[in-house]
């Protein structure tokens, strides 16, 4: 996405800004867009683009990729009223994103690529508005909101459609939780392989021991008759004396 890409020997008069993808969840986080910017000027370059944030819905923090030739800077603006979320009040928001230094010669078009943490939620739509400027000072402003059921405007600004939130989106488990839930027999194997082991164990040493009990009471029984014989032997031979 960071190198200028050409489109044609020209871009054709309706090409506009435009932010690709252009639908994701409500209250989406880290979600990441392109802005295309194509040059509809067959003479002069556009040197600088700058992309406005609403902040009647604000976007509380951007990340902007690095484009070669490009400076990036955000511009933030504090909220006439806060924005309050599950992690606390949003008091600043960002409000631009200017990009300058570079060049969209004629024909050819530029994505200017963003991370946006957190989307809002009470909006079925964000709508941007972009300003080119042109090498000799010209500026083009794509800042008309599209109307609903209405032909596109001469100048529409781009706009990023908002859907509801589906149980795949908000209750899909994080890589690392289905990780952990794959993970959980093993232990349980373990577990049941260490117990069958040990009753195993548990059961020779019971065999063991009654064999010895048997092997001590044979042997006890073997050592009395042997006495008794042996003192009947004795007897007899006294009684001959």
């Amino acid at each position: 996405m960071g190198a200028t890409t050409v489109l044609g020997a020209a871009v054709p008069a309706s090409a506009h800004v435009i932010v690709q993808p252009s639908s994701v969840p409500k209250n989406a986080t880290d979600q990441t867009f392109a802005f295309r910017v194509p040059n509809e000027d067959d003479k002069n370059s556009k040197v600088k683009v700058e992309i406005d944030f609403p902040t009647d819905h604000p976007i509380p923090s951007v990340k902007v990729a690095p484009v070669p030739g490009w400076t990036d800077s955000i511009r933030t603006t504090k909220l006439a009223t806060p924005v309050h979320t599950d992690d606390g009040d949003i008091t600043d928001a960002v409000s631009q994103v200017v990009w300058t230094g570079g060049q969209i010669t004629p024909g050819h078009f530029q994505d200017f690529t963003v991370d946006l943490g957190a989307l809002p939620g009470g909006t079925d739509k964000v709508v941007f508005k972009a300003l080119q400027t042109s090498g000799d000072g010209t500026v083009v402003r794509w800042i008309e909101e599209p109307p609903a059921g209405q032909p596109e405007p001469k100048n529409p600004a781009p706009v990023l459609k908002l859907t509801a939130a589906t149980a795949g989106d908000s209750d899909a488990p994080a890589p690392g939780a289905a990780a952990g839930a794959k993970a959980d027999p093993t232990p349980a194997n373990t577990t049941s392989t260490d117990t069958a082991k040990a009753s195993g164990s548990d059961s020779t040493a019971r065999a063991l021991g009654v064999a010895g009990i048997v092997v001590g009471v044979l042997g006890t029984a073997a050592g009395f008759v042997l006495g008794r014989r042996g003192r009947g032997r004795g007897t007899g031979a006294d009684a001959s004396a």
